[in-house]
């Protein structure tokens, strides 16, 4: 997994409330298992007419918000079903910062495990945000998010201050997901195999 230190880049504003997983990524995109390629399907339905074309008013379409690394949404962000592949697609799009009121758990939790960096601040915070961002000229709005520093830093130079447990920036600042934190113990699963090899042998036959 990508570290996570410090993130600069363009802020788009989606002021909507309750996106759930099927708005971020539907269902017809769920066949596969690989992690790359979803990001044109990301927000499908939300981005693009019935036709193929794009929608010319949806936020990630306009031209000052295309490659837009941080998203400022709306509260609930990333209800409804479990589905990992919400996060992979966003992932895929660039975009490695939601920042909202409130997000929903799983995909909380699943953002986490593949290096999107979810910051919670009250609802007076993420208004200011989002009107900074909504107010990007046609080169949008750049922001900085400092995981060591834990802040948001607008256009402005307006610093905003975020909370996130120790155990989960730990392992952002450092690229750990579950497969990277079981790594840490190879020596010792290694022991454990060679143990297990000459006293149970038929289990590697």
């Amino acid at each position: 997994m990508q570290k996570f230190t410090v993130l600069k880049g363009i802020a788009a504003p989606m002021p909507l409330v309750n996106v759930d997983t099927d708005m971020i990524m539907p269902k017809q995109f769920l066949k596969t298992i690989k992690r790359t390629g979803l990001g044109k399907a990301a927000f499908f339905d939300m981005r693009y007419n019935d036709d193929g074309s794009e929608k010319p008013d949806f936020v990630l379409n306009k031209p000052q918000y295309r490659g837009a690394k941080i998203l400022v949404a709306g509260a609930n962000f990333g209800c409804g079903s479990s589905r990992e592949h919400a996060p992979w697609g966003i992932l895929d799009m660039g975009i490695r910062c939601v920042i909202a009121p409130s997000f929903a758990d799983i995909f909380y939790n699943n953002c986490f495990k593949n290096g999107i960096l979810c910051v919670t601040l009250p609802q007076a915070d993420v208004d200011v945000l989002m009107k900074k961002a909504s107010a990007g000229n046609t080169a949008g709005a750049e922001f900085t998010v400092d995981l060591e520093s834990k802040t948001i830093t607008a256009p402005d130079g307006a610093t905003t201050a975020f909370d996130l447990d120790a155990t989960r920036r730990h392992n952002m600042l450092n690229g750990l997901d579950d497969i990277g934190l079981t790594l840490q113990h190879l020596d010792k699963i290694k022991t454990f195999e060679a143990k297990q090899k000459a006293e149970q042998p038929w289990l590697y036959a």
